[in-house]
């Protein structure tokens, strides 16, 4: 069964699509990356998977047949690079921040992360936002007292449904906080200082030896995607 399922998998993919497997932390400027990149080269249908970087990387691991890899650090691109499943080096396309997010408190800022009952966070074992989330909290000196009210998103986006169903505050990426989705929304955000938690260098890495994927790739480092990037809250280099 399982076998049969994998094949299933396998035969969704087409040859003539470039399949860009991404992280959802760059799930909102991702269309229009894709778009801008269409602009140049309408011939090349993009497809885009997101999911949690750990995640994708075990997909690419088990023969997921992605082109391209955008993740939210550089620990998983350096693993499948070494491992013999990236044809280049990995890359730092982005730097990414994190920010406290809630739609029930005005002012805040992590001391009040104390006197809340809930606070989610995507799940640190997968997802590196997440884990910059963890490292933001035990160098301000409240893990210990928040840890039971953390609860765990399987990804850092999906942070967001549980902050407007359940949470009182999540952590979410900054990127985030542009979505269209949220532009008609009530909703309060407050960054985490940078030395709080160690930078998230964001990594690219190619997956296939196609023309195709390597236009994707290219433009990934382009002044018009740099542009977009700095657009959704991202620090890239000039």
């Amino acid at each position: 069964m399982k076998k049969i399922l994998f094949i299933s998998f396998l035969a969704i993919f087409s040859l003539a699509d470039v399949y860009v497997a991404a992280a959802s932390n760059i799930n909102y400027a991702l269309p229009e990356l894709v778009k801008e990149f269409n602009k140049k080269y309408p011939e090349i249908n993009i497809k885009t998977v997101l999911a949690s970087s750990g995640k994708l990387s075990a997909q690419i691991i088990h023969g997921a047949p992605y082109d391209i890899f955008l993740a939210a650090n550089m620990k998983y691109p350096k693993f499948l690079y070494k491992k013999g499943f990236a044809k280049t080096k990995p890359k730092v396309y982005a730097k990414g921040a994190i920010t406290l997010f809630s739609v029930k408190i005005k002012n805040l800022d992590l001391k009040k992360l104390k006197s809340v009952n809930q606070i989610a966070v995507a799940n640190p074992k997968t997802a590196p936002y997440g884990e910059a989330a963890l490292e933001a909290f035990k160098n301000a000196g409240i893990d210990k007292c928040i840890k039971n009210k953390l609860i765990y998103a399987e990804t850092v986006s999906s942070v967001i449904p549980y902050v407007y169903h359940s949470a009182d505050v999540g952590v979410i990426a900054k990127s985030l906080i542009y979505s269209k989705k949220l532009r008609n929304k009530r909703f309060y955000y407050k960054d985490i200082p940078y030395n709080l938690y160690t930078p998230i260098n964001q990594g690219v890495v190619l997956l296939k030896d196609n023309e195709e994927a390597k236009k994707f790739y290219r433009f990934i480092f382009s002044e018009e995607a740099k542009k977009i990037l700095k657009k959704y809250g991202y620090i890239v280099n000039e």
